[in-house]
């Protein structure tokens, strides 16, 4: 059996050669690049092969800006995929841009790739304006009503300034800056609402655009509304703080007197008990003075006596007081 297949394997070897040139050289793309009339070496796809360069990619887009009119080599387009760009659609761009009569250069257009922007976008955005809708800006003005506004911005891409150029946001940020500033300016806002034009028209005269991807062609406030009383509401404010703030300093010296008071009543307490000490002492002093001879006996009655009557007219008095009450 293996004797009879040794005629046959210079045969499979030779087959198989033939399917790994296959293979490895696309000659049918070569056959199709020169039915198109793109003139594309043998060598040059294996060294595509070699240089790990999908060669139907590099062909496909050299067909495409050849029959497009477009001078374009084979290198450029290889160095442009190489180095990461879109090789698609940097022809694509190159092809509309001709179309449409801009001065797109290729190193240019592969340059705003390479950048990471949408060069065929950006080109039919240079042909077609595109419109950027901003949030709702609100601003107060100096009768302190707040005025709330959107604006369309009609945008064209700048080819020129794509390459470090900032982007919508920028845009939308600068068109709210310029309608703050515009609605702050303003007396009342009925000037605002009687005319909104005068917004877009002061926000136009700012240059806006000035270093970013796009023109501006216009400005236009798509609707203005009426907020909220913003002066009033500071007002309101302001007055509830002024009122916390006296109820502060009321209740601080509230503490203050309930502490005068306290210290008043201890020392009245300090008072009373000295009192009550010194008259301690009082029965001691009279019992000393009759051993002594000091004070008699009928002295001692009579100021007891005495004690006796001042008692009973303080009883009396504090018994017609309670009647005044009644």
């Amino acid at each position: 059996m293996f004797e009879l297949l040794i005629p046959l394997i210079p045969i499979i070897i030779v087959i198989f050669i033939i399917y790994i040139f296959f293979q490895f050289i696309p000659v049918g793309l070569w056959i199709s690049a020169i039915a198109a009339g793109v003139k594309v070496g043998i060598f040059t796809l294996v060294g595509m092969r070699l240089r790990r360069v999908p060669p139907h990619k590099i062909v496909g887009a050299l067909i495409k800006a050849t029959k497009a009119g477009l001078d374009v080599s084979i290198d450029k387009l290889e160095a442009h995929f190489l180095a990461g760009g879109d090789v698609d659609r940097v022809v694509d761009s190159l092809i509309a841009a001709e179309r449409a009569g801009l001065n797109l250069t290729f190193e240019k257009a592969t340059a705003i790739d390479l950048a990471g922007r949408n060069v065929l976008e950006a080109v039919q955005m240079s042909v077609n304006p595109k419109v950027i809708k901003t949030p709702i800006v609100a601003a107060v003005a100096k009768n302190g009503i707040q005025v709330m506004a959107t604006a369309r911005v009609t945008v064209r891409a700048n080819i020129e300034r794509l390459v470090g150029g900032a982007g919508e946001e920028t845009i939308i940020a600068r068109v709210g800056e310029g309608i703050v500033t515009t609605i702050g300016s303003s007396d009342t806002h009925k000037k605002v609402l009687e005319n909104p034009d005068n917004i877009s028209k002061t926000v136009l005269k700012k240059g806006l655009d000035a270093g970013t991807a796009f023109e501006i062609l216009s400005i236009d406030i798509a609707d203005v509304d009426v907020g909220k009383n913003i002066g009033a509401i500071l007002q309101t404010d302001q007055a509830e703080a002024d009122k916390k703030i006296a109820q502060a300093r009321a209740e601080q010296r509230r503490a203050l007197a309930v502490a005068q008071e306290q210290e008043m009543k201890a020392r009245v307490q300090e008072m009373k008990a000295k009192v009550v000490e010194a008259e301690a002492e009082v029965p001691k002093a009279m019992a000393e003075a009759l051993r002594k001879g000091k004070l008699g006996v009928m002295d001692y009655y009579n100021l007891k006596n005495i004690e006796a009557d001042t008692s009973m007219r303080d009883s009396i008095s504090e018994t017609s007081k309670k009647k005044e009450n009644k």
